[in-house]
Parts: C-alpha cells; structure tokens; sequence
C-alpha cells in the first residue's frame, strides 16, 4: 500500500484527489496547499509519491516544483508526480535530468479516467516515469536541432517518445504497429546515435534517454 502526499491548493481537487486514491488502496499521509507545507511533509513523512501542483501559495509561482526538487536533492529518487495546467518547460526538464527515477508529468485537463491516473501514480511510486505526450513533444521539440536528436529519423523520434512516456517494447509495438523486434532495433539505434549503452531495464532506459535530453 503506497503513502501519498498531496499537494495542491484548490480545496475540491484536493479533496477529491484523497477520495480518489483512498478508493484506490494508497494511504494519504498529507494533503497540503502550499510549497512551504509540501516541502515540511516530503522531508518528514517522507511519503513512497507525492502529487505536487507546480504554482501553490504564498506566490503562485513555482512553489510546488522547487520544493520537490529541494527534496529531490535531499533524497534522491523520490518519487514525484507533477500535475499541472502547463508544460514549464524549464523545471520539466531540472526535475527530469537527474535521472534517478520517479517521475511524472500530468496536464490536468487531459487526464480522462480514474485509471489512467491510479496507474500512473503507481508507476511512478514504483519508480518509473508517466509523462503526458505534450510534455514529451515539447521537451522534444526544444531539443529538435541538437545533435544527435537531429539524427534520429521519424520512426525514431515516435519509438523515443513513447519511451518516454514509460511504455514497454511490447506496448510501444502495439502503439505503432510494429513487431517487437522492429521497435529493439530502432530502441538499439535510438541509443546508438544518442551514445546510450542499451538497457534491459525499461524505466532506467527511459530515464538515460531524459536525462540526456535535458542535458542538452
């Protein structure tokens, strides 16, 4: 059963977050609204994931996202799910580019059922990655003339995003319509052109290939 801290200052999705996750079998350790409280409870409760709002109290800026990333530093690998209204770009990719696994990226307005949701707060407490397609095409996008990306033909570019997004071989082939030996080619060529040793680890795999994108 995975301990939960929430992270979010609007009253109802808070609320309904903990309903939510409750219903689901995570305990709800916190549920705060602000990023001095956030980053008091990831340091004392020390939760297995924590669902963080990038712009909490007192400013609405990027509370949410520094106190994760200050307790990140603290303890790395703490699993943090982002769920935010906006792509920042900038803290996406700080948060991502340490590379130690547990990460997240949700846009609130195209998370569509309960499912999809439970199954990415799970993912990422095991500490893997769930990242909304937006946010990787935009982390993508940003990178497109850096070489080695650049050197990355189409289907390369659709077989990284969907690692990106946390999806195995097997679901990526499903996703594209190719064989699973079709996709470990292109993952082989994939690693090959951006100096990645290849990795039977799929979330460690995943995680290299962000790391080094947001490195760029």
């Amino acid at each position: 059963m995975s301990r939960v801290l929430i992270a979010e200052d609007l009253y109802l999705l808070r609320d309904g977050l903990v309903h939510l996750l409750q219903a689901h079998g995570f305990t709800v350790v916190a549920a705060v609204e602000s990023g001095p409280e956030l980053l008091k409870g990831l340091l004392e409760l020390r939760p297995d994931v924590s669902i963080v709002d990038v712009r909490l109290p007192p400013t609405f800026t990027d509370e949410g996202l520094q106190a994760a990333l200050a307790a990140r530093k603290q303890m790395p690998g703490l699993p943090v799910l982002v769920l935010s209204q906006h792509v920042e770009q900038l803290y996406a990719r700080e948060l991502l580019a340490d590379g130690s696994g547990g990460i997240g990226y949700l846009l609130k307005d195209r998370v569509f059922n309960a499912e999809q949701f439970v199954d990415a707060v799970r993912r990422v407490a095991a500490g893997g990655t769930a990242m909304d397609p937006e946010v990787i095409a935009k982390l993508l996008a940003r990178n497109a003339r850096n070489e080695p990306l650049a050197a990355l033909t189409p289907r390369e570019r659709e077989v990284l995003e969907a690692m990106a997004e946390g999806r195995s071989n097997a679901a990526i082939s499903q996703r594209l319509y190719l064989s699973e030996s079709a996709v470990a080619k292109h993952t082989a060529s994939i690693f090959g052109k951006l100096g990645l040793a290849p990795s039977d680890d799929d979330n460690r795999r995943v995680l290299a290939v962000l790391a080094y994108l947001n490195s760029r």
